[in-house]
C-alpha cells in the first residue's frame, strides 16, 4: 500500500483487512486480531484506541464470543454503539460465531450481556481450571508483576468501601501494594518516585504532578493503586479514578445539574490519582480536568497520573493540560527484562500453588517462558493460565515440549512494538553520525537533509501520525515538507538497492 495514501487518523496497512476472505479453518483466537484490525481500519485510530484498545476475547463457547473490558462504562458504551458492528466483523472472520457477549473483566458476579439477533442470552460456563486465577474487579488488567502472591480473591476493607462510596472513585484492589510490587531495572525509578510521593507527610507536594507512562501490562496501574493504599494509611483524603470514570462522573454531574458539587469534591482532596489519561475525550471534559489539576497544584495538593505515552505524545489532549502534566516528574516504566520476567513468573506460580498445591512448574519451564514471552505482564499471566489448564485438564506433568505447545498462541500472536517518532529520530541520527538536534534543526547540508528525510519517511510508514503532526515533531515543519521527503525517499528506495536494504534494517531495529 502506498504510504502516502493513508490518513493521519488511523490509516495503516491494516486498511486492507476488509479484503481478507473468511478463514473457515481458523480458531477464534486467530480471528480476533483480524477483527480488531478491521475495527481500527473502519473507525480510525482515535476511536479505536478510545473504546476498543482494551476489548479482549476471553473465550468462545456455544457460538458465543465472550468479550471483556475493564470497566462498566466501556461495556455500556460498546454495547450501545458498536455491538452490531463487532458481531458483523467477527462473523465475517469466523463464521462459527453467532453472538457476542460483553462483560466487565473478572468482576465478582460478572455483569455480561449477549448480543444476538435471534437467540436469548447465553449463560457462560465456568471453567474449573480458571477458578484459581480469578481476580477481583480490574485486577486482571494489571500485570503479574503487580499482584501479591496471596489468595486470589481480593478483599476491601470497610474504610476502603466507604471512601469509594463517598468520592465515587474506582475501587482499589487490596493486593496491589508496594509490598507486592516486584522491582527490576525497568521500574525501579518509577517505584521509588511513587513510594516517596505516597509517604510524603509534610511540606509542599513532591514531583507535582508525578506522571508515569508505560506500555500495556508493565505495572503502572499497580503503582497508582499502591500510592492510593499507602497515602490512605498516612491519613490522606484520596481519590483514584480511571479516565473513563472521570468522564462518566463529569457527564453525569452535568445531567443532574450537580457539576459544582462534582468539582468541589475533586478539589477538596489531598491526592488525586488518574489512570489512563490518554482516554480523556471531549473539549469540556478536558477543560474541567485542566482546571482541576491547576487548582490542586496551586493549592499544594498532590497529583499522580498514568498514561501509555509521555505528555508530549498526547495529541488528543488540550495543549495546556499536556504542558501542565509535563511540568512535574515524568518517568517511563520500560519493558520487563528477562530476569524480572522470571521473578514475576515465580511469584505468580507460587500464588496459584496456594490454591492448587499440585501445580508444579520445573525451573527449566519457568526459564523458557520468561525468555520467549517478552511482551508484558499480562501475557505472562496468560502463560500461567495455560500451564495450569494443561496440568489440570490433562493430568500430565509439565515439560518443555508441553509448555511450548501450551503457550504457542501467546508467542505467535504477539504484536510488534509500538514505534515512536522520537525513537526513529534517535536511531537514524545514530546510524548517520548526526545528532537528533541536527535532524530537528534548520540545517540544510546534505549530511543532515538525507537522515532527516529518512526519519520522516520512517515516521510515516511506521506510525499512525498525520503529515502535519510529523512535521510538528520535526521542528515545526509544514506537512508539505514531510510529503516531499516521503516521496523522495520512496523514489530513492526504488532505485537504490543499498538504500533499500538500509531502510529495511532500520525498520527491523525499530520494530523488534
Amino acid at each position: 500500500m502506498d504510504a502516502l495514501s493513508r490518513s493521519g487518523n488511523g490509516g495503516s496497512d491494516d486498511d486492507n483487512a476488509d479484503d481478507t476472505p473468511p478463514r473457515d479453518t481458523d480458531t477464534p483466537e486467530a480471528a480476533w486480531p483480524r477483527v480488531k484490525r478491521r475495527l481500527r481500519a473502519e473507525l480510525g485510530e482515535d476511536v479505536f484506541a478510545s473504546w476498543f484498545g482494551r476489548l479482549e476475547l476471553e473465550s468462545v463457547s456455544r457460538q458465543t464470543a465472550h468479550l471483556t473490558v475493564p470497566t462498566r462504562f466501556l461495556k455500556s458504551w460498546i454495547e450501545s454503539h458498536y455491538a452490531d458492528r463487532v458481531l458483523t466483523l467477527f462473523k465475517a472472520e469466523y463464521p462459527g460465531v453467532a453472538r457476542v457477549s460483553f462483560a466487565v473483566r473478572d468482576s465478582v458476579g460478572r455483569e455480561g450481556s449477549v448480543h444476538t439477533a435471534a437467540q436469548p442470552r447465553a449463560v457462560e460456563a465456568l471453567r474449573p481450571a480458571a477458578t484459581a486465577l480469578t481476580a477481583s474487579q480490574g485486577a486482571a488488567a494489571q500485570p503479574v508483576a503487580s499482584r501479591a502472591a496471596a489468595a486470589p480473591a481480593a478483599t476491601f476493607t470497610a474504610q476502603e468501601a466507604a471512601t469509594v462510596s463517598d468520592f465515587g472513585g474506582n475501587p482499589l484492589d487490596s493486593r496491589l501494594t508496594f509490598t507486592s510490587f516486584i522491582i527490576g531495572n525497568s521500574n525501579a525509578l518509577a517505584h521509588a518516585a511513587a513510594e516517596r510521593v505516597a509517604r510524603h507527610a509534610t511540606g509542599p507536594a513532591l514531583y507535582n504532578p508525578l506522571y508515569l507512562h508505560a506500555g500495556v501490562g508493565l505495572g503502572k496501574t499497580h503503582l497508582l493503586q499502591a500510592v492510593a493504599h499507602e497515602a490512605r494509611i498516612q491519613g490522606k483524603k484520596i481519590i483514584y479514578l480511571t479516565a473513563d470514570r472521570f468522564m462518566y462522573g463529569f457527564v453525569a454531574a452535568l445531567k443532574s445539574q450537580t457539576a459544582l458539587a462534582f468539582k468541589e469534591k475533586l478539589r477538596g482532596i489531598d491526592l488525586l490519582i488518574i489512570d489512563d489519561v490518554q482516554f480523556l475525550q471531549g473539549k469540556s471534559i478536558q477543560q474541567e480536568f485542566g482546571h482541576t489539576i491547576n487548582s490542586l497544584i496551586d493549592a499544594g495538593r498532590q497529583i499522580v497520573v498514568a498514561a501509555d505515552r509521555p505528555p508530549s505524545d498526547l495529541d488528543a489532549l488540550d495543549e495546556r493540560v499536556c504542558s501542565r502534566l509535563a511540568g512535574g516528574l515524568v518517568v517511563e516504566v520500560n519493558a520487563l527484562d528477562e530476569d524480572l520476567r522470571g521473578r514475576i513468573l515465580a511469584a505468580r506460580i507460587e500464588a496459584v500453588r496456594a490454591v492448587n498445591p499440585t501445580f508444579q512448574v520445573p525451573d527449566t519451564v519457568v526459564a523458557y517462558v520468561a525468555r520467549v514471552i517478552a511482551t508484558n505482564g499480562r501475557d505472562l499471566d496468560g502463560a500461567v493460565n495455560r500451564l495450569l489448564a494443561h496440568t489440570t485438564l490433562t493430568g500430565t506433568p509439565l515439560t518443555l515440549e508441553t509448555a511450548e505447545a501450551a503457550i504457542r498462541d501467546l508467542i505467535r500472536t504477539r504484536e510488534p512494538r509500538r514505534v515512536k517518532i522520537e525513537d526513529i529520530q534517535k536511531l537514524v541520527a545514530s546510524r548517520y553520525n548526526v545528532s537528533r538536534a541536527d535532524i530537528l534543526s534548520e540545517r540544510r547540508t546534505a549530511a543532515v537533509v538525507k537522515p532527516r528525510q529518512i526519519a520522516m519517511y520512517l515516521s510515516k510508514i511506521l506510525t499512525l501520525r498525520s503529515l502535519p503532526e510529523i512535521g510538528r515533531r520535526f521542528g515545526g515543519r509544514d506537512h508539505t515538507t514531510v510529503l516531499h521527503a516521503v516521496r523522495k525517499i520512496e523514489k530513492m528506495v526504488g532505485d537504490d538497492a543499498a538504500l533499500r536494504e538500509e531502510i529495511e534494517l532500520l525498520k527491523r531495529m525499530l520494530q523488534e
